[in-house]
C-alpha cells in the first residue's frame, strides 16, 4: 500500500473498454488490488435510504414505479413530517448506518414550503452526526447552496445510463439536465453521488460510456451507485430479464479500477442476489450497501438490517465507522 494506483480523469473510451472486457477473474483480481490500495477491504459503509415523498412524479423514467403515468401498485405518499424523518434517522444510526439519504419523487426542487421542510430535515439529521444525503431531482445552484448551508453532505443524481441511450429511457428531461445539476451541486461544495442502472436494455458500450462520463469528470463522484434494474410491474421495463450477477460484478470492478478513491455502492438488485453473489461484488470493489428497517429501497424490496448485518459477519466484514462527519462542506 506504499504506492497507490494513479488517480486519473483523462481516461479514454478504449482504455475503459479494455478493462471492462478483461477475463472476469483477472478483472476481479485487478479491482480487488486497487480496492486494497485505497480502502480498508474489511469495511462496508451502511447507508439508509428513506422515501420522504413517494409517487406522483411527472417524469417518464421507464424503470420507475413512482411515475404518475404508469399504473403500478405504489401508494402515493405526501412529504413526511420532519419529526418522522428524524426518528427514522435515529433508528438508522442505532442500526449501524453512517449515511442517511432522503429521497423525494420530484422532477425538480421548487422554492416552496416543502423545500423549507426538507431544509429542516437536513439540519435535524446533520445534528445526529450522520452524513446527510438527498436526492430530490433537478436543482439550481442557489438551491444547492441552501442545502449545503443546512449541512447536506452529499447529493445523489444518477446518470442512469449513457448519453447515447438516455432518450430511450427518459424523454421528460435530458442528459445535459443531469450534468447541470451535478455541476450545481459541486459549485455549492456538496459531494456528488452519481452512478447508474444496468438492465435497461442498454449495450455493453452504453455501460462503458456511462463509466467514461463519470471517470472523466473534473473530480470523480465521491460515491458511485451501481444498480441492477428493479423490475416494477406496470412500468415499460417490467418484462426485462434479470440482470446477471456477473454483469454487476463486471461493472463494479471496472468502476473500482477507473475511480479508485470513490465509494462504490452495491445498490438496487440485492434482493435477487444471494450472499455468495454479493460477496463477489465486495471482492470486486463494492464497499457500500443500502439497508433499512422497512426492507425496501425506495419502493422496491431490499434486504433488511438484521439480514445484512448477519451477511457482513459471515463474510468477515464490518460497518464503516466515520471518525468525524463534516457538518457543512465548504467549497475548495
Amino acid at each position: 500500500m506504499n504506492q497507490k494506483t494513479e488517480l486519473r480523469n483523462n481516461w479514454t473510451k478504449e482504455e475503459i473498454e479494455a478493462i471492462y472486457h478483461l477475463p472476469l477473474m483477472e478483472l476481479i483480481y485487478k479491482a480487488a488490488t486497487v480496492h486494497r490500495e485505497w480502502h480498508d477491504p474489511s469495511e462496508v459503509q451502511i447507508c439508509t435510504l428513506l422515501s420522504i415523498k413517494t409517487g406522483g412524479c411527472p417524469e417518464d423514467c421507464s424503470y420507475c414505479g413512482q411515475a404518475a403515468r404508469y399504473h403500478t401498485n405504489i401508494k402515493v405518499q405526501a412529504l413526511l413530517p420532519t419529526e418522522t424523518v428524524i426518528e427514522h434517522a435515529k433508528k438508522a444510526k442505532e442500526s449501524g448506518s453512517s449515511r442517511f439519504c432522503m429521497a423525494a419523487a420530484w422532477r425538480e426542487v421548487r422554492d416552496n414550503r416543502d423545500f423549507d421542510r426538507v431544509i429542516d430535515m437536513v439540519k435535524g439529521v446533520n445534528d445526529l452526526g450522520l452524513e446527510v444525503c438527498c436526492t430530490l431531482g433537478m436543482l439550481t445552484e442557489e438551491q444547492a447552496t441552501r442545502l449545503q448551508e443546512a449541512g447536506l453532505y452529499a447529493y445523489n443524481h444518477n446518470l442512469d445510463t449513457s448519453e447515447q441511450y438516455y432518450e430511450e429511457i427518459i424523454s421528460t428531461r435530458t442528459f445535459d439536465n443531469r450534468i447541470n445539476t451535478i455541476n450545481n451541486v459541486r459549485k455549492a461544495g456538496i459531494t456528488v453521488c452519481s452512478g447508474g442502472i444496468i438492465g435497461l436494455g442498454e449495450t455493453h458500450r452504453d455501460r462503458i460510456s456511462m463509466i467514461l462520463t463519470l471517470a472523466t469528470m473534473p473530480k470523480h463522484p465521491d460515491s458511485v451507485p451501481v444498480n441492477a434494474l428493479a423490475r416494477v410491474a406496470g412500468t415499460p421495463l417490467e418484462n426485462n430479464p434479470k440482470v446477471d450477477t456477473w454483469e454487476m460484478v463486471r461493472m463494479i470492478a471496472t468502476a473500482r479500477i477507473v475511480m479508485p478513491a470513490s465509494v462504490i455502492r452495491l445498490s438496487a438488485g440485492r434482493i435477487e442476489m444471494d450472499e455468495t453473489e454479493q460477496a463477489w461484488c465486495f471482492m470486486a470493489g463494492a464497499n457500500s450497501i443500502f439497508t433499512g428497517e422497512r426492507e425496501t429501497l425506495l419502493v422496491t424490496p431490499n434486504p433488511g438490517v438484521s439480514e445484512d448485518m448477519q451477511m457482513l459477519t459471515n463474510l468477515g466484514l464490518k460497518p464503516m465507522v466515520k471518525e468525524s462527519v463534516p457538518a457543512i462542506c465548504t467549497t475548495n
